[in-house]
């Protein structure tokens, strides 16, 4: 559907040093998959050890001949659908979009279709049409790598893995904190002081499973990095840079310390005041990402501008 190709991959290794555990030593020689991938392959018997099946645990020899089969992805349950996209950049690795507010990032329940992931699979399949590299597979099927996400009426810049391998090694940055990942945010009234560090536990809401909260009783660590650019009568505008990437993380840690993102109904409120300000979906933008690429290691960094509809309330604010 998007360019992979429709019959099975066979390679054959010999071992030719040592003792080796066979999933971690065929991880070695298959780069290009994760060993999660391989263990699945051994397991589903696409992987012979001198013509037997064997375990991913099983130790092989110098001198034992491995041969993987490796079957084309599995096309997904989803249909491509012509959804615009604004690509900022796009290679055989990743692609990096201005991803527009309004548009959910991955089927769920009460969202089967109209996602960025059926837009994404419309657009690899017509790339891949074009003579560019569209998706090779991840996990063993047919999809795009979904590396991180933003909430539906958050906008800006998101990266997507269009193989194995570089979900893998993106997945791995973000875990490792490696990736830089700035914000803007029109917030309600200004913090004190201008500058700080907002960082707690962010956890489900013990009242209310749909929200998270930074008083849970269980969760993980989060830390936001938070500072006043302009201040109105009203609001202020911050740019915000966040070390972790928890669910709803910025606007939790904003409401959090009492200055909720304008818009945002779930975590703040409907709110009006002498000038009445009013926003149509939360004023959060995901305005700068960098990060390394998984396969040149290059360090790239990507920047969507302020989307209309916040550029035009901060011009109403400023007047």
């Amino acid at each position: 559907m998007t360019g992979a190709s429709s019959e099975a991959v066979t390679h054959a290794f010999v071992c030719e040093d040592g003792e080796h555990r066979l999933d971690t030593w065929l991880t070695g020689k298959l780069g290009e998959l994760s060993r999660a991938r391989v263990q699945a392959l051994i397991r589903e018997g696409h992987v012979r050890v001198n013509g037997q099946v064997r375990k991913p645990h099983y130790v092989i020899q110098p001198g034992t001949h491995v041969e993987v089969s490796i079957p084309p992805p599995r096309p997904v349950e989803l249909e491509p659908e012509p959804i615009p996209l604004t690509p900022l950049f796009e290679d055989r690795d990743v692609l990096v979009l201005n991803k527009p507010a309004g548009l959910v990032v991955h089927p769920a329940p009460g969202h089967a279709s109209g996602t960025l992931v059926n837009a994404l699979l419309f657009h690899c399949r017509e790339t891949s049409a074009g003579g560019q590299t569209g998706l090779t597979g991840i996990g063993g099927e047919l999809r795009p790598g979904i590396v991180h996400r933003l909430d539906k009426d958050t906008s800006g810049v998101l990266v997507v893995a269009k193989n194995q391998a570089a979900m893998d090694r993106l997945a791995a940055q973000f875990k490792q904190r490696k990736v830089r990942k700035q914000y803007v945010a029109l917030v309600w009234g200004c913090p004190r002081p201008e500058t700080g560090t907002i960082e707690t536990l962010v956890g489900r809401d013990p009242h209310n499973r749909k929200k998270m909260s930074a008083r849970p009783r269980s969760g993980r660590s989060a830390v936001t990095h938070y500072r006043v650019v302009e201040k109105y009568a009203e609001c202020s505008l911050l740019r915000l840079e966040i070390e972790t990437g928890r669910t709803h993380q910025i606007r939790v840690h904003l409401a959090h310390i009492g200055h909720p993102v304008v818009g945002d109904t779930q975590y703040g409120r409907a709110r009006t005041g002498k000038r009445a300000v009013h926003a149509s979906r939360q004023m959060l933008h995901a305005e700068h990402l960098a990060f390394s690429h998984p396969r040149t290691g290059e360090t790239m960094e990507f920047r969507a501008p302020i989307p209309e509809d916040m550029a035009a309330l901060i011009r109403a604010l400023r007047e």
